[in-house]
């Protein structure tokens, strides 16, 4: 099993499909019509339950980051250095992610970046890929990381 593949259910399944065809989604409250994210059912600001999908713009600024030097969690020990950071997408949710495609000497608190995807697979370490999937019978998964803009 590898950890780096998040466990997909009937309620995320259209996140997943959706991140496999290269769009971020989030969730807006109809009620007091705030985004969230990670995906639930109710707002977790007015705990309104009228909340639907909405493709995210891709964008964010960085918040902050963490350069992991060391891990031994297969997957994750073969990818050290490996820089895990906090995102404010420009749709307002803060979410947790991993930086691609930029040097620490080069990060910077405030730096735009934008989405991409990481293609995950059971047994593998992943690679990078744009809009790669979920086919049928397929356990690979794009999970979003960002990338200076």
């Amino acid at each position: 099993m590898n950890p780096a593949v998040p466990d997909i259910d009937a309620f995320t399944r259209v996140y997943w499909d959706a991140a496999a065809e290269g769009h971020l989604l989030i969730r807006r409250c109809g009620t007091c019509g705030r985004a969230h994210h990670y995906p639930r059912e109710f707002c977790p600001h007015c705990w309104g339950e009228d909340v639907t999908w909405e493709r995210a713009s891709g964008r964010a600024t960085l918040y902050t980051w963490s350069v992991v030097h060391r891990n031994d969690l297969p997957p994750f020990a073969a990818r050290t250095p490996y820089t895990a950071a906090v995102v404010d997408l420009a749709e307002g949710p803060r979410l947790m992610t991993l930086l691609v495609d930029c040097p620490e000497r080069d990060l910077r608190i405030g730096m735009p970046l934008t989405v991409t995807f990481r293609v995950e697979a059971e047994g593998e370490g992943g690679r990078e890929g744009g809009g790669e999937g979920r086919g049928e019978g397929d356990d690979r998964v794009a999970v979003p990381v960002f990338r200076p803009a």
